[in-house]
């Protein structure tokens, strides 16, 4: 893989004095950068990354970046300058005022020269930030391929939040560009760089259950607001210095309204995608990886609890049916979520339950149960535990998520959750995600012409319209 983009090379004066010496003696001391072609990056260099979207996931990916010694932020870009995130699960203050003084007191902590710049606007960060080798973002859904796409047509290399798009179309142009301009890329579904998804995906492959015909795939999550009932009619204050019309991105102006932001926007299909495009890259991922699922021949995901055009099902219980391919039989996928689970196989130990969050793979011979943290696998019933032999690695181990991508960056191998799977998982989940917006319809999907077989009220879903400016062709 070529990088696109190329920072200038740096040379100390006793380097200048040096390779002059040995030029004129006839040697000719040629840059790591040109020999490598245009836009390498030298193993011992440091990648320059901008940060776009700042709030608690953008403050999380950017301290983990952080944490690697070859990384440098130099940018970061926001339409809000302040978030407090203390009544949701990140705990901490967010935009682009907290995010900057955590990067600035780090780089001061380490004597660090590297100049940061703040904007508003990514696209004017993008425009003016020449330097940068590569861009994270960190936005809302429903902004994540426009980012990309903008960034990638750029030069830049991506890491991109999960799901990678708002829409099936959308995941279909991400991973076409990203086939053609061959730039590091990474989604952040990061438990797919665990040991256990890796250890989970050589157990079934190597029959540690059999021929694997069920899998079940549940996660807690639920909706932000219980008592939303619709679109808000009214609105709310805008809080101090937020670009409202930045952060709306694409879709159409409308008031703002303290429910939509921060972080409840996954709330509205408009922004979100509720807990199944929140969750599904991360918890479909080891079923996908082990089988390599393609597209499913039906999906009918019911909701749970109020919905409709608008809001998102305090729950989900569904089924995805995916076609037999070569030696492995059909599979049915189920998926639960705000609760919902499935009922635990007989063969589990009387001491045993389900984790509140996990995965389990029904096979001939037992099932296979991991949780949605490490993701260990377990296999029942506790006889395959002794009479399995585990496979030798098959697969390349990690080092860690951010770390892949910014090896990719450097000329490494592709980090495992590059667009071209991470395209692919995410169309998986919106096809769940689809049929919840069709009310729970059972659709079945033509991969080859991208619609849904006798419902045209689909497309309005599978390619959302965006507004004048923000186009993405």
């Amino acid at each position: 893989m070529e990088p696109l983009h190329n920072k200038p090379s740096q040379l100390s004066r006793r380097d200048f004095i040096k390779n002059s010496a040995l030029s004129a003696a006839g040697f000719l001391i040629v840059p790591r950068h040109v020999l490598g072609g245009k836009g390498y990056i030298a193993p011992s260099d440091k990648v320059t990354i901008g940060i776009i979207g700042a709030g608690g996931k953008g403050k999380e990916n950017t301290a983990a970046l952080m944490k690697l010694n070859d990384v440098q932020v130099a940018a970061i870009a926001d339409p809000a300058p302040y978030w407090n995130l203390q009544r949701f699960y990140y705990k901490t203050e967010a935009g682009r005022g907290p995010v900057k003084k955590m990067i600035e007191d780090q780089n001061k902590a380490q004597s660090s020269s590297v100049k940061l710049t703040e904007y508003e606007d990514f696209r004017t960060m993008l425009d003016k930030q020449k330097d940068l080798d590569a861009v994270v973002c960190s936005t809302p859904d429903h902004t994540h391929a426009y980012v990309t796409l903008l960034a990638l047509r750029a030069g830049k290399h991506v890491y991109c939040e999960k799901p990678l798009t708002h829409n099936i179309w959308e995941a279909r142009k991400v991973q076409q560009l990203a086939r053609e301009t061959k730039l590091a890329t990474q989604m952040g579904n990061n438990g797919h760089s665990t040991e256990g998804i890796r250890q989970t995906v050589e157990y079934l492959r190597a029959g540690a259950i059999g021929k694997v015909q069920e899998i079940h795939c549940w996660v807690p999550a639920t909706r932000w607001s219980p008592q939303l009932k619709g679109v808000p009619t009214d609105s709310t204050p805008l809080p101090k210095g937020l670009n409202w019309d930045l952060w709306l991105g694409p879709r159409e102006p409308r008031p703002f309204h303290e429910t939509y932001a921060p972080v409840t926007w996954r709330d509205y299909w408009t922004f979100g995608c509720g807990a199944l495009g929140d969750f599904g890259c991360h918890d479909m991922d080891a079923a996908t990886w082990a089988f390599d699922l393609q597209a499913p021949e039906s999906v009918e995901i019911l909701p749970a609890g109020f919905s409709d055009e608008n809001i998102i099902p305090y729950g989900e219980i569904g089924f995805y049916q995916f076609p037999a391919r070569g030696n492995q039989p059909a599979i049915k996928l189920t998926w639960y979520s705000g609760g919902l689970r499935p009922q635990s196989p007989e063969i589990l130990p009387g001491n045993v339950s389900l984790p509140r969050r996990g995965t389990m793979f029904v096979g001939e011979k037992g099932v296979l149960v991991n949780d949605g943290g490490e993701r260990m696998p377990k296999l029942y019933p506790e006889s395959l535990q002794t009479s399995f032999t585990p496979p030798s690695p098959s697969l390349p181990r990690s080092n860690g998520h951010y770390r892949d991508w910014v090896d990719a960056i450097k000329g490494g191998q592709a980090a495992s959750s590059n667009f071209e799977y991470g395209a692919r998982l995410t169309e998986i989940t919106l096809l769940g995600v689809l049929s919840l917006r069709l009310g729970g319809k059972k659709i079945l999907w033509d991969s080859e012409t991208m619609k849904v077989t006798g419902m045209p009220e689909a497309d309005e879903y599978i390619q959302e319209p965006v507004r004048k400016g923000w186009e993405m062709v």
